[in-house]
């Protein structure tokens, strides 16, 4: 760590991450990298161990997944009971534009609160196509389909018109996609 990172606060387990991802792009044998990867293994499950809040998230896995979709029902049952939904769904239907606007928020929501807001030091590990992180796409993923299975499965949506059916799942997404992304990084991801 140079001087002027150290500045006056102390270092943490992100920083460690932060050196050991530096050291493995300079080891130079596949034995080196490996003996970095270990230790980078082993300082997470410290991690994890020390504290809920404030661990190194890497990586994304089926556990995540189930994290996320409990989330999202959480937040999503009382959406797709609500009324409410389908009047604000009747309204985005007609107007495209703000359909898209609603779910362009709501992904942005799902950045801010994973990548943004702090509550976990967040890692990207290996995204889709070397740009996409894996746990964005299955947060958003599995709140979106959850609100589509949960919608269609209760009755609530008709899917002869589509574009009414899809209006009230894009409004069940949205809070559902908060409730994924907070119910990914609660402690034990």
């Amino acid at each position: 760590m140079s001087e002027a990172d150290a500045g006056d606060e102390p270092a943490d387990m992100g920083d460690l991450f932060d050196e050991l991802e530096e050291l493995e792009d300079l080891v130079e044998t596949d034995v080196a990298r490996e003996q970095v990867r270990e230790t980078m293994r082993v300082a997470m499950v410290a991690s994890a161990a020390a504290s809920p809040f404030g661990r190194v998230i890497r990586g994304y896995d089926r556990a995540d997944l189930t994290e996320a979709l409990l989330g999202s029902l959480l937040f999503g049952i009382p959406m797709a009971v609500e009324g409410g939904t389908q009047e604000v769904g009747t309204f985005l239907a007609p107007r495209p534009l703000f359909l898209g606007g609603t779910f362009a928020f709501a992904v942005a929501l799902v950045v801010g609160i994973i990548y943004v807001a702090d509550f976990q030091d967040v890692r990207v590990y290996r995204p889709i196509f070397g740009l996409i992180p894996r746990r964005l796409v299955g947060v958003v993923g599995v709140s979106f389909l959850t609100a589509v299975l949960l919608l269609t499965a209760w009755g609530r949506v008709d899917w002869g018109a589509p574009t009414l059916a899809l209006a009230n799942a894009v409004v069940a997404f949205v809070p559902m996609s908060i409730g994924a992304a907070l119910g990914d990084l609660l402690p034990g991801s």
